[in-house]
């Protein structure tokens, strides 16, 4: 039985969780991508709490960019939350892709977070 793009999604979603797991010395960077936006998160799985977020709905990104379902809003994103990261004392994290391909707008974002400072 061929598996629909939301479920193959789902599937790989549950493997990454299952493998990737956030601490206080590695919190996990999440990032969620929808058609529109796309968010990104350090959490701190083990207290259950965001540490640091970003997304194109920042109002400080919102005004600059054109669209937030670009690569290069992504790229804007990785590096605002690379910032307010390292801003907290956060250098490495471990990498959370939420189930999506590491490709185009996730790849991006992740590429523009290392090359602000974030290890992973």
């Amino acid at each position: 039985m061929k598996l629909s793009r939301r479920e193959s999604k789902q599937r790989r979603h549950g493997r990454i969780r299952g493998k990737v797991n956030g601490s206080s010395e590695r919190p996990r960077l999440a990032v969620f991508r929808s058609h529109q936006h796309i968010y990104a998160q350090v959490i701190d799985d083990t207290v259950q709490q965001t540490l640091a977020a970003a997304s194109t709905l920042d109002p400080a990104l919102r005004k600059s960019l054109d669209s937030g379902s670009t690569c290069e809003a992504s790229a804007e994103v990785g590096k605002l939350i690379a910032q307010r990261s390292l801003s907290k004392g956060i250098a490495k994290v471990v990498f959370d892709r939420g189930g999506n391909l590491y490709h185009g707008r996730i790849k991006a974002l992740a590429e523009a977070a290392r090359e602000a400072g974030l290890n992973f």
